[in-house]
């Protein structure tokens, strides 16, 4: 049985192009006393992997010649647990090719040393729920919106919440969270087709063009009040703009440096003085200290879905080949919504 893998080719120091990868074949690995396989039904790229590509991830760097890391949900296709049987559904961190050995979850693990493990979680999918949901609005992405919004942002009924990359997976997510909590969500995004997509599809009270000239004058004219909580993961000149729209004791919440992920030169970032006249509140958040609340928010966002307050948007590429392609345009901001590798029929 061959297993197809996306290597990384050489080390990257600018934005990441399909020629920093190569794909490969090998003979899939057989499972020993206590672990899975697990063949890749889906695979999720997201932005973080720009920054561990370059060796600056807190989840580990990647070497030239090794596997992308990834998150992943398959089915155990051999067992030698006995927890598994062939055919379980379940979630894994496989990365970037077709099959992966995994281990059941140790139950003594927390926080980021058990989200990047090789531990296979049992998924039960709820009927309504697209399996690569679980990847996005109810995966990672999605805990990252839920939990990052009730312990940074806490939005109240009638403030003013905004997010940077509101098009995609977590800004989508987040908006809609706390718009569901009574607060006004307000997104930027790089596109007036991505604004309208925000608007539109994910119920966003507006949303900014930040490439266009005078974009800060629209965020004041759409933040009556000032912005109370703002969800970032860009760094430089977009935090900098919104730091000065910023309402007294605003919130901010610093979950990604998009800005940085493209450069090999740490860019420059806002003044700070901004942060004191305003007296701003800026917590650094990682979702994997939060992976606790996984289910809980699972659990929310399928009723929430159910009910038609929570939508999503997924861009699905069939075969994992296609991956190093799917995953430069990511990184150049060309894609929508969640980014998801199709790498085998369910």
């Amino acid at each position: 049985m061959k297993n197809r893998q996306v290597l990384l080719r050489h080390t990257v120091t600018g934005r990441p192009t399909p020629e920093d990868f190569t794909v490969s074949e090998s003979v899939a690995p057989e499972a020993r006393e206590g672990e899975v396989l697990v063949k890749t039904l889906y695979l999720s790229l997201d932005p973080y992997m720009g920054s561990a590509i370059k060796g600056r991830h807190m989840s580990g760097a990647v070497a030239p010649g090794g596997v992308m890391p990834g998150e992943t949900i398959g089915r155990v296709v051999q067992s030698r647990h006995a927890k598994f049987r062939e055919g379980d559904l379940v979630q894994t961190r496989a990365g970037w090719q077709e099959y992966a050995i995994a281990v059941a979850p140790d139950p003594h693990a927390s926080g980021m040393a058990a989200a990047i493990s090789r531990a296979a979680h049992p998924l039960a999918a709820a009927a309504h729920v697209p399996l690569s949901a679980y990847l996005g609005v109810l995966g990672m992405p999605g805990l990252t919106a839920y939990a990052g919004t009730l312990t940074c942002l806490e939005p109240k009924p009638g403030e003013n919440i905004v997010t940077s990359a509101a098009a995609g997976a977590v800004g989508s997510a987040l908006g809609q969270i706390a718009r569901n909590m009574g607060a006004r969500a307000i997104g930027l995004a790089g596109s007036e087709a991505k604004c309208a997509h925000v608007v539109q599809r994910f119920g966003f009270a507006a949303c900014i063009n930040y490439k266009k000239p005078g974009w800060q004058d629209a965020l004041a004219a759409a933040c009556p009040g000032g912005v109370h909580g703002y969800s970032d993961n860009s760094g430089g000149a977009v935090l900098e703009g919104v730091v000065n729209v910023l309402a007294p004791g605003g919130r901010i919440m610093l979950i990604g440096l998009m800005d940085q992920y493209n450069t090999s030169e740490r860019l420059p970032g806002p003044a700070l003085g901004p942060f004191i006249g305003k007296r701003a509140r800026v917590t650094g958040f990682v979702v994997y200290d939060h992976y606790a609340r996984l289910g809980e928010w699972r659990r929310l966002g399928a009723t929430w879905m159910g009910e038609g307050r929570l939508a999503f948007h997924e861009e699905r590429i069939d075969g994992l080949a296609k991956a190093p392609d799917a995953f430069s345009r990511l990184m150049a901001g060309e894609t929508m919504g969640k980014l998801i590798v199709a790498v085998a029929r369910e």
